[in-house]
């Protein structure tokens, strides 16, 4: 199968373009490092000519509800456009467990791009995720002043990268299936614990501050909407498991 990887020299990107290449199937990976930019549209039509399907796993770091929007619903505009014109069978988009409750920043963006999936005219699956282990070394990046960490308070079901790309190439080879099942992570825990254990892991001595983060996106945070229901398909490797993973304590991955 041809098949090209928007977003892929990112934290899931990465995975696929990998393990789809190990099954031998012919990809293509799509990122303004490689030429192609999703935004302006700059490249699509040439880097998907003779593709089967495309894979978008693609993103912005930003918490801002209007960027992501944006992002979101111009670069899938922009993917779905390029794919009609070069006879593309197959979108497949990566999104987020619990935007239907949590209506802000990347949650918001998933619910547009998800949007202009179902609408764009191309045969389409959707698969939802939880938020990967990276997500929590990303929490105390974005979330640090000085000595001191300030972490939400939140029940997540966090899942390995790897793993959500075992899942979207598993939905490449089956084709269309509309909604797929939601996937997440062998374990519910509370986000400060997880927190808790990089800090030690990685031997860094601050301190945490756990808040309820305002509003419906908080609410939703607090009362675990943004987990999997029961029947989602559920990931093997625990966050404990990923973090033994890391390198001699150091948080860089091997």
């Amino acid at each position: 199968m041809k098949m090209a990887i928007a977003g892929g020299t990112g934290t899931v990107g990465r995975h696929v373009v990998e393990l789809a290449r190990e099954r031998g199937h012919d990809v293509v990976s799509l990122s303004r490092s490689e030429g192609v930019d999703l935004v302006s549209g700059r490249g699509l039509e040439q880097a998907l000519h003779g593709m089967d399907t495309v894979i978008d796993v693609s993103g912005i770091e930003s918490m801002s509800t209007k960027k992501n929007v944006d992002y979101f619903t111009n670069s899938t505009q922009n993917l779905l456009a390029a794919e009609k014109k070069a006879g593309v069978r197959h979108h497949i988009a990566l999104s987020i467990v619990g935007i239907d409750h949590a209506t802000s920043g990347l949650y918001a963006g998933k619910r547009a791009q998800e949007d202009a999936v179902r609408h764009g005219g191309v045969p389409w699956t959707l698969l939802r995720s939880t938020q990967f282990h990276e997500f929590v070394p990303l929490t105390i990046k974005v979330a640090s002043a000085g000595p001191l960490v300030v972490v939400p308070k939140m029940f997540t079901q966090p899942i390995a990268a790897r793993e959500v790309a075992e899942a979207l190439i598993a939905a490449a080879e089956s084709g269309p299936q509309g909604r797929s099942t939601d996937l997440g992570g062998p374990r519910t825990e509370e986000l400060a614990d997880l927190v808790r254990a990089y800090l030690a892991k990685t031997g860094q001595r601050r301190r945490i501050l756990e808040v309820p983060f305002p509003g419906p996106m908080g609410e939703a945070m607090r009362r675990g909407d943004l987990v999997p229901a029961p029947g989602a398909a559920v990931g093997r490797q625990t966050f404990l498991e990923w973090l033994e993973t890391r390198s001699g304590g150091s948080g860089q991955e091997k």
